[in-house]
């Protein structure tokens, strides 16, 4: 066999091997003879930290002190922190990790019935091309100007391009908005806006999610609620028994005067169905007013008006959007805890145990002591004792 042709091999095999696309750790404490975690090396933390806020592998004065075994000196540690986060790859984390965390993957996948959505399509880029960058820019300015983190729900600026305010601008009037002009498509120029209304702004009412929890014609309630549960709270909930229908974006003739809300009134009499649904209903039903495009809207089709009235964790009512976020606001420190959650499983590329939940306390207590400021968040996250031990489970371990 020729050369070249062995070589094409080799390549091959090493390519498609899942080692060379995921980082593994051959130390892991799977085996009843290792112990259950042991304090990092420091060639590991390197990579470790590399991997999590630059995604990509140490550069040389990471290595240099990887080599010198001063890595793990935590003054040195934060030091190191703070250089990353000041330095252009971490641009890298900005785009990887709030696009997991929001699961902003789906707004490239939704379709908008373009009869009842056109201006969706209007360029040849579609306007969900410009609802994703949007909380990307905003997760990127929290982080490089250390905001705090509450701003993700109820944010004073957001950047726009000129397509979304137009949409944006729908709040008040809902005159469709004049044809946009087709600009060059590779372009698409954002700046920087106040936020003067209170029901934009911030993550969960961006026209991203509104768009990416919808279905082509509807509004999907218990998917909106099911995404705040999961993204804002970090407490998911569990899938739906196989046997549930789903409920049409078509309603029959008896349900056609009927609103979405009490719709799915009838759909929850499931005694099965129904714990679920008391936690996941007033997150999704909170965001009604925004239609299947994200865009404002006062009633239904059929002229019914929106209800978005509830109460967050059986506590904090709220008659409206606004108000729906307060509600949050009140509970931040769930939030923040969650968050910390999304973080830290990002940093270890693993999924969370029992026993990360008092680190989690611990981060979350320590992040308020800074005003929730991001990079506190990440420095905390740093030095959490996971992320500065060997082991993939920390089901047995104390705290050191």
């Amino acid at each position: 066999m020729e050369f070249s042709s062995v070589m094409r091999q080799v390549a091959a095999a090493v390519i498609a091997s899942p080692k060379f696309l995921y980082l593994y750790d051959e130390r892991d404490s799977g085996h009843a003879n290792q112990p259950v975690a042991a304090a990092i090396d420091p060639f590991d933390l390197a990579s470790r930290l590399s991997f999590f806020l630059w995604g990509s592998i140490p550069d040389e004065e990471l290595h240099s002190l990887a080599e010198k075994g001063e890595l793990v000196d935590r003054a040195i540690l934060r030091k190191q922190v703070n250089r990353m986060l000041n330095d252009q790859k971490i641009k890298r984390f900005c785009d990887s990790f709030p696009a997991q965390w929001l699961q902003l993957e789906r707004i490239i996948s939704s379709t908008p019935d373009p009869e009842k959505y056109p201006e969706f399509y209007y360029l040849k880029y579609r306007k969900s091309m410009h609802m994703m960058l949007e909380p990307l820019l905003l997760f990127e300015t929290v982080l490089i100007e250390d905001l705090p983190i509450t701003q993700f729900i109820d944010s004073d600026f957001t950047y726009r391009s000129n397509l979304l305010e137009q949409s944006y601008a729908r709040l008040d009037d809902p005159t469709p908005p004049p044809r946009p002009s087709a600009g060059p498509v590779t372009v698409l120029n954002f700046h920087r806006v106040p936020v003067t209304d209170r029901r934009s702004g911030g993550m969960i009412t961006n026209a991203a999610v509104m768009t990416m929890t919808s279905g082509p014609e509807e509004t999907k309630p218990i998917t909106r609620g099911a995404w705040v549960a999961a993204v804002v709270f970090n407490d998911p909930p569990q899938p739906p028994p196989a046997d549930v229908p789903v409920l049409s974006e078509h309603p029959p003739e008896h349900q056609a005067q009927m609103t979405l809300r009490e719709r799915f009134a009838l759909h929850r009499t499931r005694a099965d169905c129904r714990a679920c649904h008391q936690k996941i209903d007033p997150f999704g039903f909170a965001l009604e007013n925004y239609d299947a495009v994200g865009e404002w809207r006062s009633q239904y089709e059929n002229a019914r008006s929106i209800d978005v009235s509830g109460k967050l964790f059986q506590q904090h009512e709220f008659q409206d959007v606004v108000q729906f976020k307060d509600a949050i606001l009140q509970e931040k420190d769930r939030f923040i805890r969650g968050f910390a959650g999304h973080l830290l499983s990002f940093g270890l590329a693993r999924e969370l145990g029992p026993a990360d939940q008092a680190v989690l306390d611990r981060i979350t207590l320590a992040v308020a002591q800074e005003e929730d400021r991001f990079q506190a968040m990440i420095m905390q996250v740093v030095l959490s004792e996971p992320f500065l031990t060997m082991t993939n489970s920390l089901d047995e371990v104390s705290e050191q």
